[in-house]
């Protein structure tokens, strides 16, 4: 999209997110048009410009922070909290993901905002809940994925709990509360109401469980781990081909036929054992040596050519540089460029969302400012005048 285009354009948003799951959620208005201004504070003068996620023109914090404008303010400054609330009066979003009590200690909070703009869509991400026993606790995606029994299903028997590789917590609570901005502002269009919006990691985590959830609030069954391999589904997991590892997922009656005939296999399709999908599921541990044994004279390219042309999923193991040089992702055009003043021309990670209306240019608006890269030019578009922003600059209020 060009500068100032896109679906969300008519939107002013105030980002005063650190960390990962806050600007996921923020993301995900200006990958789509919004005017996102990251509002950071001053640093002192021996600071170096870095965050907790790493180095301001490191991948982690471009990625996150792309498509932004930048603007210090010292909010644990009277004046300052002054200036967030005069422009969060013009604003229509504001996204913060501070500890739950934080945000109410330096005037900022939902109640102070409304008095001030009742139609501000005012969303928060904490670790643990607004309220509650443990809302005032930290919460990290580390001890989500433990506490939210993530880990205990993720591994395998032999290597215990294990964290999935990505942060799942983090960006899942990003994401729920994307949604939950946009479900506010539709709200606001038909009623002119605002209202607060929020999350957290560990109620977005255990909405993620899905059908692993269901499974206990349900039937009382509490997932096990089991590696690789579908939790009830069989076989569907990963197997080892005579050059590496493939996964296949072939447990429909038609699936699993197709794939006996396809490997050669016909025993197998009429053993008893295997007869249903709940014989392979009691028998899984001996059917997956039978696929190992299988399987094991045929490449993964074989296999992954061979099989999907029958209509059984099957795909590579692949690393993340094998995933983007692959014919489909290049095809789909994910990693794309945007300017950087210092850095030249990045590559990131586009939003994964297509709209037939607004289709992908090819680039992002911009990469990651830099803090306070912006702050004359943000404060001068709200009204604010020379002389004024000096003194503020001077009061140490921004800079």
């Amino acid at each position: 999209m060009n500068e100032r285009q896109g679906p969300l354009s008519h939107l002013r948003v105030l980002d005063l997110t650190i960390a990962r799951a806050g600007p996921v959620a923020v993301r995900v208005l200006a990958d789509w048009g919004a005017d996102v201004i990251k509002i950071e504070a001053p640093p002192p003068p021996e600071a170096s410009v870095r965050s907790i996620m790493g180095s301001r023109l490191g991948p982690d914090e471009q990625n996150l922070h792309r498509n932004k404008r930048s603007l210090q303010i010292d909010l644990k400054n009277p004046e300052g909290q002054a200036l967030f609330l005069r422009l969060a009066q013009a604003s229509d979003v504001i996204v913060e993901n501070f500890r739950s009590d934080v945000k109410t200690r330096l005037g900022i909070g939902y109640d102070d905002v409304r008095k001030v703009n009742p139609a501000i869509i005012y969303a928060s991400i904490s670790g643990f809940g607004q309220d509650g026993p443990d809302s005032s606790r930290p919460g990290v995606d580390q001890i989500i994925q433990g506490e939210s029994g993530l880990m205990a299903m993720t591994g395998s028997a032999a290597t215990g709990p294990m964290r999935v590789g990505v942060a799942i917590s983090d960006t899942s609570a990003g994401m729920f509360l994307g949604q939950a901005i946009l479900i506010a502002l539709l709200h606001r269009e038909r009623t002119g109401e605002g209202q607060w919006v929020h999350t957290s990691l560990l109620e977005a985590m255990l909405a993620k469980l899905d059908f692993q959830a269901a499974r206990y609030t349900m039937n009382g069954e509490v997932p096990t781990a089991e590696g690789n391999h579908h939790p009830t589904m069989v076989p569907m997991g990963t197997f080892h081909a005579a050059d590496g590892l493939v996964n296949i997922a072939a447990s429909s009656p038609a699936t699993w036929a197709q794939f006996c005939n396809a490997i050669d296999a016909p025993d197998l399709a009429v053993d008893p054992a295997y007869a249903s999908p709940q014989e392979r599921s009691h028998n899984r541990a001996r059917l997956r040596e039978e696929i190992d044994q299988r399987i094991s004279r045929f490449t993964v390219r074989w296999l992954v050519e061979t099989l999907n042309h029958l209509g059984v999923p099957c795909g590579a193991v692949q690393d993340v540089g094998e995933a983007f040089r692959s014919p489909q992702v290049q095809h789909l055009g994910m990693a794309v460029p945007a300017p950087h003043k210092e850095l030249g021309e990045v590559r990131l990670v586009r939003s994964p969302i297509n709209l037939s209306a607004f289709p992908h240019t090819g680039s992002l608006r911009c990469a990651a400012p830099g803090p306070g890269e912006d702050s004359v030019e943000v404060l001068r578009s709200f009204g604010l005048g020379t002389e004024e922003i000096q003194c503020l600059k001077a009061a140490g209020v921004t800079s």
